[in-house]
């Protein structure tokens, strides 16, 4: 499976310091449509009661190679899912408002079936800056929004 899109690389970016920092823009709004760093996935965000939701709408590689068939969560630990497709899963849980243009709560990470503490926090009315944590190691990356504000 190639969904490198939240790739929690704890040590790399951990150890190397990576952080996605900006100025925080606290008037933009997180809800729409958003392009992941490497440009291999798009997700959408939706307001979810007073939090946020972020589910899965577009993979570049939509076919698995190996199988020639839909991207499937593969990696879930639970058996009972591993078989749905990637299209349509939720990847942020109980992602609430701690702030001015600022969420947290758990991400699911499809490449490896994880689930992480996380922070969302808009970075400018096109970038938000989506991170998880094992412990006190943190990875993010950018997503950039699509159509506009």
């Amino acid at each position: 499976m190639n969904l490198n899109f939240l790739r929690i690389a704890v040590l790399t970016c951990a150890l190397s310091g990576t952080s996605a920092a900006g100025a925080q823009d606290a008037s933009s709004s997180p809800t729409g449509l958003w392009l992941t760093q490497k440009g291999d996935a798009r997700i959408q965000v939706s307001m979810c009661g007073q939090g946020i939701c972020g589910k899965v709408v577009w993979l570049k590689d939509a076919i698995d190679p190996q199988t020639g068939q839909p991207q499937v969560d593969d990696k879930n630990p639970n058996p009972a899912l591993r078989s749905r497709s990637m299209i349509g899963v939720q990847l942020f849980i109980g992602m609430t408002q701690n702030g001015p243009g600022s969420w947290t709560g758990r991400i699911y990470n499809a490449d490896d079936g994880g689930t992480y503490d996380s922070k969302v926090k808009m970075v400018s009315a096109t970038q938000m800056n989506v991170e998880g944590c094992l412990g006190a190691f943190c990875g993010g990356e950018i997503w950039t929004k699509l159509g506009g504000r």
